[in-house]
This record gives C-alpha cells, sequence and structure tokens, in this order.
C-alpha cells in the first residue's frame, strides 16, 4: 500500500527488480549532494528529488532480489538525508527489517517497534500500513482489518487502503463487504479501469455462493462493472475476459430466466435482456479474439501477459465448445 509493502510480484515485476537491482553497485556509487543540514525539509529542485526516488525505488528492489546489503546502504543514504525519524524512511526501515527477519519471533519485534512508533504518532501513514500489512503477514487477518478501519476513518480518501481492505475481506469469505471497499475506492478514482474489473471480479465470484435472485442482482453488477473497465481501456483483456465470463454464466443458467425475461423489472429496474446480454457476450468474444491474435504476434512477453494470453484462449475454447 502506498508504495511502500512488498506484495507477491509477477515475473515481469521480478524482472524489472532484478534489472534495477544489479544496477546497485553504480547507482550507490554515485556522489549524491550533501546538504548543510542533512534533516532539512527545504524544497529541492526535481533533479535533486530525482535522485532519493531512485535510490528508494532500488531499495524496494534489492529487497525482493535478495541483496539486503545493498538494501541497507539504500536506506542509510535515505536516513542521513531525511533524518531516522522522517515518516517515509520509517516506513522504509520497516519494509527492511521485515524483509531481513529470520522467524516469527523477529516479526513479532516488527510489530512491536511499529506499536511503539504510533504511541509516539497514531497519524504515521507509513508505519499504520506496514503494521496492517505485518499482521497480514502474521496471518492475523482480524487484527489486520481493525487496523484497517481504524486507519481509514482517519483517511478515509485512500484509495488504497480501501482496496487493501476489500482483499483482506475477500480473503475471509465476506463479499459483500469487500465488494462494499471497492465501492468506497470507486468513489476515489473512478477512472480507475482496474478497480471496475476487479469488482466485476468480486461479484462474479461471490454470485455463485449466493440464493438466485442476489446471484443474479451480482452478475448484472457485475456485468456493468466489466463494461465501466472496458469503456475506460478498450484493450483491457481482463475486462473482456470477465465480460465474457459473466455473461455466459447469466446466459446457460436457468434459475435467472426469469429475471432476464421479466419486463416490469426491465422497466422499472434497468435490468438486462437476454438479448443485450447476448450481444455483450459475442462483442467480449470478439474483442478477446483479436486482442488475443495481436499480442501473440508479438515475440516477446512478459510472463504475466502470456499467462493471461493463455488465460483467454482456454476460455473461447471453453466458449466455443459450449455455445
Amino acid at each position: 500500500m502506498g508504495g511502500t509493502e512488498l506484495h507477491a510480484v509477477h515475473g515481469s515485476d521480478l524482472l524489472s527488480s532484478l534489472h534495477l537491482s544489479q544496477q546497485a553497485p553504480l547507482i550507490l556509487s554515485r556522489r549524491l549532494t550533501s546538504e548543510p543540514n542533512a534533516k532539512s525539509t527545504f524544497i529541492f529542485s526535481p533533479e535533486k528529488f530525482e535522485k532519493y526516488r531512485e535510490i528508494e525505488q532500488l531499495l524496494l528492489a534489492c529487497l525482493q532480489t535478495g541483496d539486503d546489503r545493498s538494501a541497507l546502504c539504500c536506506l542509510s543514504q535515505l536516513e542521513q538525508r531525511f533524518g531516522a525519524s522522517n515518516e517515509r524512511v520509517l516506513g522504509l526501515r520497516g519494509i527492511y527489517e521485515e524483509a531481513v527477519a529470520e522467524d516469527r519471533s523477529s516479526l513479532e519485534s516488527c510489530l512491536r517497534k511499529y506499536d511503539n512508533l504510533l504511541l509516539e504518532n497514531p497519524a504515521n501513514m507509513p508505519v499504520l500500513k506496514r503494521r496492517v500489512a505485518l499482521l497480514r503477514a502474521l496471518s492475523r487477518h482480524t487484527d489486520a482489518i481493525h487496523s484497517l478501519i481504524d486507519l481509514l476513518k482517519g483517511a478515509p480518501t485512500d484509495a488504497e487502503a480501501w482496496c487493501e481492505l476489500s482483499d483482506l475481506y475477500k480473503s475471509q469469505g465476506m463479499g459483500l463487504q469487500a465488494i462494499f471497499c471497492l465501492e468506497e475506492a470507486l468513489l476515489i478514482a473512478p477512472n480507475a479501469w482496474n478497480i471496475h474489473a476487479h469488482l466485476g471480479e468480486l461479484q462474479y465470484l461471490f454470485a455463485g455462493s449466493s440464493d438466485p435472485e442476489q446471484s443474479y442482482h451480482l452478475l448484472r453488477g457485475a456485468i456493468r462493472s466489466f463494461s465501466r473497465s472496458i469503456e475506460l481501456c478498450d484493450d483491457y483483456l481482463r475486462g473482456f475476459y470477465g465480460l465474457a465470463s459473466a455473461s455466459a454464466t447469466l446466459l446457460k443458467g436457468e434459475k435467472y430466466r426469469t429475471y432476464l425475461q421479466d419486463s416490469s423489472l426491465s422497466q422499472a429496474d434497468d435490468s438486462l435482456s437476454v438479448v443485450l446480454v447476448q450481444e455483450l457476450n459475442a462483442f467480449a468474444k470478439t474483442r478477446i479474439e483479436g486482442i488475443v491474435k495481436e499480442r501473440s504476434k508479438g515475440r516477446i512477453h512478459s510472463e504475466y501477459s502470456q499467462g493471461e494470453l493463455i488465460a483467454a484462449k482456454e476460455l473461447l475454447n471453453l466458449l466455443n465448445a459450449s455455445g
């Protein structure tokens, strides 16, 4: 969250991190311009700020690739410039200490440090977010949820925190709460097509474990969420994949026929018609075929995009076989 969390990353991200971390000796050997007062908060030129952004990115890349020694050098440079008590630096220090922790006891020690820092400054957002991430890593999901709720009381416009809370609720099987959190995130970032698609995925996922009426409404919501995601990004394969899947499920489910064909619902509730769902399904399939064909022409793909292409091809085969 907030650019200071080490999540599991895709193959392409690991390759990028490896490439960057390999440049650590060169980057760290550069002589950063020293300031008269290392803890000064006076505004620097964009060029000087960019040097420190590069150091921060390098720190995270080194931790992801196991170069703890270079990561510590990066952290030392940032502490020297901004001071060890700087909020962002404290968050980065926490990431480093978590990354080098050898066992659960060491991680619990990191958690206690976060608690002590928050006693001094309860509004320290980088530390608050690190604490949530660490609670989750320790499988203390209930505590992580409560901590995120407290965080959002103080920062209700933090879209990333809403997305993180949604993911935590999802991990606990709390579908409606997870959906609500993404809806809150979209109030803050209405044009984030990836969040619209993620919302659609949640609606589609939890439709399968709901009663017929709620299931229909969740699928209808999923179709709208996926449609909005591809409206905002017209080559977003994940959005088209979701639209094809959700519309196919709605069409083949006998329990949904009543809702689709009820004229009163159609007029009063702007419900989906069979014809419209069929058109959306056909459109999504056509666009998936086009995107897969276009992206398959290239010889170089990241591991993540290759996985997307494989999944899309399998979906097309499944839909064509059933339809």
